[in-house]
């Protein structure tokens, strides 16, 4: 008799913890399944940026003009050609020609007298070969129209002829490129001629000062 109460309670035990043990996982399975259902999935909306990369070519070449004002000889126009090649995305090597007619001095305007130079005399023309360092980054005009571009600097040197004479010629330059399609860009630099002329006076290191808009072609 009481091995039979024994069993009959252990029996209630068993079902008693099975019942519970069911319940608890139930539970569990609830509270997951509502954990899950109360995550907020992010919706976001994404933007396709078009952006133009330099070509895989690395010659560059192009048309200048500008403004340049010559040391003595007021301010005058400016056209050339550049060309360049890309080591790398941060170093270029370039070659630059340009030419102008000089103006007159403030003593010939304000005299009236004879010119100092001939026609021919005033040509000024100059070429160099600089290196170039690029600091490249991006232009945001919209949200959705970004451009690549780049922030140069350059030191150079060459020859400047003027004045019936050809004289060595350092060039210090700053620019900035816009890459508007993977082969065609815009630029606006600024550089400094500097070479040594005697021409209305001691010889003296002269700065003429370049002011140019170009637009150039990757191939």
């Amino acid at each position: 008799m009481e091995i039979g109460i024994r069993s009959f309670f252990l029996a209630m035990l068993c079902t008693v913890t099975s019942f519970s043990l069911y319940a608890q996982q139930g539970s569990q399975q609830s509270s997951q399944q509502e954990a899950e259902q109360s995550v907020i999935e992010p919706n976001i909306e994404r933007r396709d940026i078009n952006e133009a990369n330099i070509d895989s070519e690395n010659f560059e070449f192009g048309l200048l003009v500008g403004v340049i004002s010559i040391e003595d000889f007021s301010s005058s126009m400016v056209v050339g050609a550049r060309a360049a090649y890309h080591v790398n995305e941060d170093f270029f090597v370039e070659a630059t020609y340009g030419q102008a007619d000089a103006g007159e001095t403030s003593f010939e305007v304000l005299s009236g007298g004879a010119p100092f130079l001939t026609d021919e005399e005033r040509n000024f023309r100059y070429y160099n070969v600089s290196l170039g360092y690029n600091l490249n980054g991006e232009t945001f005009f919209t949200d959705n129209l970004v451009f690549n571009s780049a922030t140069y600097l350059t030191l150079g040197a060459g020859s400047t002829e003027f004045g019936g004479d050809e004289r060595f010629t350092l060039t210090l330059g700053a620019g900035y490129r816009l890459l508007l399609t993977d082969y065609f860009a815009l630029h606006l630099n600024v550089k400094d001629h500097l070479f040594n002329s005697e021409l209305i006076g001691a010889e003296k290191t002269t700065h003429n000062i370049e002011y140019g808009l170009g637009a150039t072609f990757f191939f």
